[in-house]
């Protein structure tokens, strides 16, 4: 009886042992390789379409106003002049981005003409002077703190970028808002004990990568500092992200991969490389893999954030991978999310229509670089 015993301890040691082993080869099979998206002329006309049939269009709007008075309401297009379409005030800010990247990019791209007059007519020096009395009010102090500064930061610095006649006409129009949006970061990073570690509009890190991609072009020190000074409070000791905990439903984008792509951009490559080892060890494995944020119901207008959490993670991954040939793997990962997210948004509902076009490009515009 006791040989009986220990031979079934032994046969099912080994079976466990075999379970384990199997298990082990199959983690460390390569994902398949993902093709490259790519952004063209054909594709650039497409996503065109999308801010082109947003920007103009006051309704349906979500204010997210503070009232103080009847003498508040007011409709979208008296409040924010400028931008006043696709939904709400922060889409509207980068849907006018997606056209001037796109422009930037292609010249010849379709209707350029029209889609320059249409920006000046938004983006007009009366219209701002509106823009910034409203961030002015007494009540509105925080109005789209930090998300909405993050992408008017992003616009300023393309319109930048572009060497156009247009834009020389648009940066100049919209300066005082760019300037103010400056020194409400300048005033408030301080004041903010604890980040945001959160997967939607008010996350810390993304609203600092975009402020220090605005800052470093325009080589903004006071702005640079406080960005520098903040993250490295926040983020400098973090370790171990829990990276299994995202998605969480209706994010459109990851705490940690944020964070990961903000700290890139403030580290020197081999200070970053020790800092990420130890934040996200798991990635530096070749085998990793992250699956994709799957989208249920794209008229949904919270579930289809799941679409720009693919985006807005394969862009991360882009910029983490960048100069380091150790995570070049993390492109294929990225190249895997937008693939399966960028089909879906053209001819999609308003729910996403009205902004995921700027996340794919953003996303795309990082693609192998």
């Amino acid at each position: 009886m006791e040989k009986y015993i220990i031979l079934t301890v032994i046969l099912i040691w080994s079976c466990n042992s075999s379970s384990k082993e199997e298990q082990e080869v199959k983690e460390i099979t390569p994902i398949e390789i993902a093709e490259q998206p790519i952004l063209n002329l054909e594709q650039a006309n497409k996503l065109a379409a999308l801010p082109l049939d947003c920007i103009n269009t006051e309704y349906p709007n979500k204010l997210s106003q503070t009232i103080g008075a009847d003498s508040d309401l007011h409709p979208p297009r008296t409040l924010h002049p400028a931008f006043y379409g696709c939904f709400d005030w922060h889409s509207a800010v980068h849907g006018h981005w997606s056209l001037v990247s796109l422009l930037r990019q292609f010249p010849d791209l379709e209707g350029a003409q029209s889609i320059k007059e249409r920006l000046l007519q938004n983006i007009s020096r009366e219209n701002i002077e509106v823009e910034v009395a409203y961030f002015k009010g007494k009540l509105n102090t925080s109005y789209e703190r930090t998300y909405g500064w993050a992408w008017l930061l992003k616009l300023a610095e393309e319109l930048h970028m572009w060497e156009d006649d247009t834009a020389r006409i648009l940066e100049k129009n919209l300066q005082p808002l760019t300037d103010l949006i400056v020194e409400k970061y300048i005033a408030f990073l301080p004041k903010l004990n604890y980040p945001l570690r959160v997967g939607t509009h008010t996350n810390t890190a993304f609203g600092l990568s975009f402020a220090y991609d605005y800052a470093e072009k325009m080589n903004h020190d006071g702005l640079k500092q406080a960005i520098i000074t903040r993250a490295q409070f926040f983020f400098s000791e973090d370790s171990n992200c829990p990276m299994s905990w995202e998605p969480s439903g209706t994010d459109f984008l990851s705490p940690c991969l944020e964070e990961a792509a903000l700290m890139k951009r403030l580290l020197p490559n081999e200070e970053f490389k020790i800092w990420f080892e130890a934040f996200l060890p798991a990635l530096k494995d070749k085998s990793y893999n992250l699956e994709v944020g799957v989208v249920s119901d794209r008229l949904d207008g919270h579930l289809v954030h799941l679409d720009g959490v693919n985006f807005s993670r394969a862009w991360c991954l882009y910029k983490i991978a960048e100069g380091l040939p150790e995570y070049e793997h993390l492109k294929n990962i990225a190249n895997h999310h937008i693939n399966y997210s960028l089909p879906s948004i053209f001819g999609d509902s308003y729910e996403g229509g009205h902004w995921l076009g700027s996340f794919a490009i953003y996303a795309l515009n990082l693609v192998d670089k």
